[in-house]
């Protein structure tokens, strides 16, 4: 499957009809029978409960560095992963690290969905004016590159990890408003859709009821692609200085703070970008894999 960190909106998938729970059950059988995705979930799962029980798996303290045994190579009995620039482990602060660098990757997307697609939905529904006003708006975003705005957004705020998650809501929510106006379109032009309008059915309990259900999913999967974007954009800002802030263990924070040691330790000081990029990856792959199975026009 193709590999895309695409900052723009991909294509939407075209709804053709109302989606039921057999459909999602196909999906579903569709993706566990994809090697790619069943490998790259459970890269991402194992990631997860790493950061998740980080407290209870972690082998040290993460904050508790000693000069002595700093820099420690790769492979060190007591440090299998050696040890950071302070003599901190690298295991430890990667677990800790993911805590952050996840929440950097999944809250904003998450922001932006709710947001997003509530946008989207009435845009598309109502049409007309309204439609037009909300695209030619949001439009404005896309006359900045994606990093350049984030960075000019956190910059404007402040560093800090709260600042951040918020420019990077502002930089995801025009592009899912987009995917959601384009599937919402699709489904308003749809005969059962004419028919409950034509019922007397208002236009709040057509979207909630015969509209939502059908776009969520296109929607979803969108969304999902831009995890990875999300992580390795929160990483970025954090490497400038922009995300989180020293001593907090985070990815992108850690990669700038080892970058004196590429010459003496490589090794070590690659381990953070390693993460940023397998997660990324894994993020990318998984949102691929179910975006086929939801063509099931070849089923």
């Amino acid at each position: 499957m193709a590999i895309s960190f695409s900052l723009t909106p991909a294509k939407a998938p075209i709804v053709r009809a109302p989606l039921n729970r057999n459909y999602w059950l196909l999906v579903l059988r569709r993706v566990r029978r994809d090697p790619v995705a069943v490998i790259a979930g459970l890269a991402i799962l194992l990631i997860v409960v790493a950061a998740l029980f980080a407290p209870w798996l972690a082998p040290a303290d993460p904050y508790k560095g000693s000069m002595i045994h700093r820099l420690l190579h790769v492979g060190t009995p007591g440090s299998l992963l050696g040890t950071d620039e302070l003599g901190r482990d690298m295991i430890t602060r990667l677990m800790y690290g993911g805590r952050l660098s996840l929440l950097m990757g999944v809250l904003p997307v998450l922001f932006a969905f709710f947001i997003g697609t509530g946008i989207g939905l009435f845009a598309g529904y109502i049409g007309g004016r309204f439609n037009m006003l909300t695209m030619r708006v949001l439009d404005v975003f896309y006359a900045f590159p994606s990093v350049l705005l984030a960075v000019a957004i956190s910059g404007a705020l402040g560093p800090g990890m709260t600042n951040s998650i918020i420019a990077l809501t502002l930089i995801f929510v025009p592009q899912v408003v987009r995917i959601a106006e384009s599937v919402t379109t699709q489904v308003r032009k749809l005969d059962y859709i004419e028919a409950a309008r034509m019922s007397g059915a208002s236009s709040f309990s057509i979207i909630r009821v015969h509209v939502l259900g059908n776009v969520l999913g296109p929607i979803f999967v969108y969304a999902t692609g831009l995890i990875s974007v999300s992580l390795i954009l929160g990483s970025g800002l954090s490497f400038l200085g922009l995300g989180v802030k020293p001593p907090e263990p985070e990815w992108g924070l850690m990669l700038n703070t080892l970058r004196g040691a590429i010459y003496n330790n490589p090794w070590v000081a690659a381990l953070p970008g390693l993460f940023i990029f397998v997660t990324s990856i894994a993020f990318n792959l998984l949102a691929d894999s179910v975006r086929s199975a939801m063509d099931t026009s070849d089923a």
